[in-house]
């Protein structure tokens, strides 16, 4: 009996991790059979080539610089570019891209309150007198082209005092180190902070 004892106890201890180690191991999985749709792709930021910069002209009625001269929807407003192509929107800081999607509610209140039937309206009509009466317009309008060296410019300009100042600063540092390095010596010969060499 004794013997039964040890043995039940022996193979219940046996046992014992073995079932643990199976519930531990419990997974569940519930499939309903309905897999998850996939998800739609990105559109492509459209591909915008133009042999050069357009000519935009700014309509009084719209408020937003609308490009003419082109087979495009391309707006300029606040140092930022518009185009509107396969009913979506697109923005960049360049009249040819890169651009970035964006969606409608995030473009300016300018471009949102007109329908596109009359923002052409609007541009056709000014490009005719822009083109009519070239020599004596006296709308706004501007060429990128000339907007970008103004800004690259301005940008060669700011790169070279940044430069300017990074020399002098370097400068200035060597100048301290050098300044430093003789107060050193002098202060190891003793001539320095008021010791002379007959102290």
């Amino acid at each position: 009996m004794k013997r039964i004892a040890v043995t039940v106890v022996g193979i219940a201890m046996l046992g014992l991790p073995l079932a643990q180690s199976a519930s531990a191991e419990v997974n569940v999985n519930v499939n309903v059979g309905v897999p998850a749709p996939p998800l739609p792709p990105l559109p492509v930021p459209p591909p915008l080539v133009l042999p050069a910069p357009p000519e935009f002209i700014l309509p009084p009625a719209l408020g937003v610089y609308v490009a003419v001269g082109v087979p495009h929807d391309l707006f300029y407003i606040g140092g930022t570019y518009y185009l509107y192509k396969d009913d979506r929107w697109y923005r960049g800081r360049y009249y040819n891209g890169p651009w970035d999607r964006v969606e409608r509610r995030h473009i300016p209140p300018g471009l949102r309150k007109h329908k596109f039937e009359r923002i052409r309206y609007y541009r056709d009509e000014e490009y005719r007198r822009y083109r009519d009466d070239h020599d004596h317009y006296r709308g706004r309008h501007f060429k990128p082209e000339k907007e970008w060296k103004e800004e690259r410019k301005a940008e060669r300009k700011e790169e070279k005092e940044r430069r300017k100042a990074e020399r002098r600063e370097e400068k200035e540092r060597r100048k301290e180190e050098r300044r430093y390095e003789k107060e050193e010596r002098k202060y190891e010969r003793g001539e320095g902070h008021g010791r002379g060499r007959n102290d």
